[in-house]
């Protein structure tokens, strides 16, 4: 594994470059290599536990992108000009709590500890969840595994600003009516995912009409 050599002024012009993207030049699409770099990245995110609590659908069906159209109400511009729209879901209680049986497959198959280290694993997941996080009801640990899948959404737009393409991320839907969706037209098993964003990717149509403008450096890092 070769040590990353990106220059911090290309890092810091792509955190420049990337903005909330309201409309995409619907003739330009992202290439099949490019849009596989940016889930990748999303796939190699870091999780709590290294458990990954999370799955994308990319929906490129020109009817599965009008029937969110109703149910979105922050996202019907980007369905219809967008190059790729991306669903991002994070696992319910179901899959995340410690004695599930999703976590005891991570474990198990995909990070193949031992049993030892199983045993001692699950002791300190359970402690964390019960008593150091305090994650004690479906909903808590629903926004926990979503906390995690927004670093991932973090990253997919990061990477595709340092390749030039733009994104938005979209929480402009109604959750409850998206999640039905989700079940009856896309086969999303809702008592293991809910849906937690949206995110558009493509090439900006226009240029940004204003500048991007943040709060001064020295308001937000605090130095003891």
């Amino acid at each position: 594994m070769n040590t990353p050599n990106i220059s911090k002024n290309e890092i810091i012009n792509a955190f420049q470059f990337r903005h909330a993207t309201k409309e995409f030049d619907e003739t330009k699409k992202v290439s099949n290599e490019d849009i596989d770099f940016i889930l990748k990245t999303a796939n190699l995110s870091p999780s709590s536990f290294g458990f990954e609590p999370w799955h994308f659908i990319v929906v490129q069906d020109k009817e599965l992108r009008e029937l969110l159209k109703p149910v979105a109400w922050g996202a019907p511009l980007k369905l219809d000009t967008a190059s790729h729209f991306v669903l991002g879901l994070s696992m319910k209680a179901s899959m995340t709590k410690w004695d599930s049986k999703y976590i005891m497959h991570m474990m198990k198959d995909v990070k193949q500890f031992p049993e030892d280290v199983i045993e001692m694993y699950s002791k300190f997941y359970k402690e964390f969840q019960e008593r150091d996080f305090n994650l004690d009801s479906d909903k808590k640990l629903f926004d926990w595994a979503s906390k995690q899948t927004y670093i991932a959404l973090g990253n997919m737009m990061t990477s595709a600003a340092l390749i030039g393409i733009d994104s938005c991320p979209i929480e402009g839907f109604h959750q409850e009516k998206a999640e039905a969706l989700l079940r009856e037209k896309f086969g999303v098993d809702t008592d293991k995912y809910g849906l937690s964003y949206m995110a558009a990717f493509g090439y900006r149509k226009t240029e940004p009409q204003f500048e991007k403008s943040r709060r001064n450096f020295e308001d937000i890092v605090t130095w003891k």
